[in-house]
């Protein structure tokens, strides 16, 4: 990671689960060969059910069969962490970072950007120890779940902007029973802007990672 002083962010807008898989997959190959610099991806999905590396299928509520049948795709896919859901409102982030050994060091890196963003906000937000995520008192703004392959990152993070949380309901969000989810709309009383959610969110990135963002696409300027 010493050198690199630049990131590129590129927004993706609302792209399927399965399109921004793959993309993610060619944009690893490229930051592992040195073909591009580090690179955060921002999107977000349409309503979809993903399970990590932990899950058994034991915290989903329901049969595979019945989200498919009611309007959610549902994937098994190589992230840490057990059973989430991605849908519109939500802004996900993709940063595929070089980042060796370093994931535990990788993982407090992108909860502090988050904390970061909740602040920016007046929320007060925290890390839990032992629970990838960030929390604003017992229920959670954003949950984070990465896969490294190679020294390189992929997979990462959810943050509830405008997400309709009664979609969670259908599952046990990370296999944490008793806990709850919120969003910045939720916490603030009010609709939070994309765009500048995004910004906010490259900003803290920028400062975390002390290294200068490059945005491309439709990403907000900071």
């Amino acid at each position: 990671m010493l050198g690199l002083v630049k990131f590129w962010v590129e927004d993706l807008g609302l792209v399927p689960y399965q399109e921004a898989w793959a993309y993610q997959k060619e944009v690893h190959r490229e930051v592992k060969e040195g073909l591009r610099p580090p690179t955060l991806l921002l999107l977000e999905h349409p309503r979809v059910i993903t399970l990590g590396r932990k899950a058994t299928g034991e915290n989903l509520l329901f049969p595979e069969s019945w989200y498919r049948e009611n309007g959610f795709e549902l994937y098994w896919v190589e992230r840490g962490g057990d059973v989430t859901y991605h849908g519109p409102g939500q802004l996900v982030g993709y940063p595929i970072f070089p980042v060796e050994r370093e994931v535990r060091r990788f993982l407090r890196q992108i909860e502090e950007a988050i904390v970061r963003v909740a602040a920016a906000y007046g929320l007060s937000a925290y890390p839990t120890p032992g629970y990838a995520g960030v929390w604003v008192g017992e229920d959670k703004l954003c949950a984070i779940g990465v896969a490294v392959k190679e020294g390189v990152s992929f997979h990462g993070f959810a943050l509830n902007v405008n997400t309709d949380l009664n979609d969670f309901s259908v599952i046990i969000p990370c296999g944490l029973k008793g806990k709850g989810v919120t969003s910045l709309e939720k916490l603030l009383g009010r609709k939070v802007p994309m765009e500048e959610a995004k910004a906010q969110v490259v900003r803290a990135f920028a400062q975390v990672f002390g290294w200068e963002a490059e945005v491309r696409g439709r990403a907000a300027q900071v």
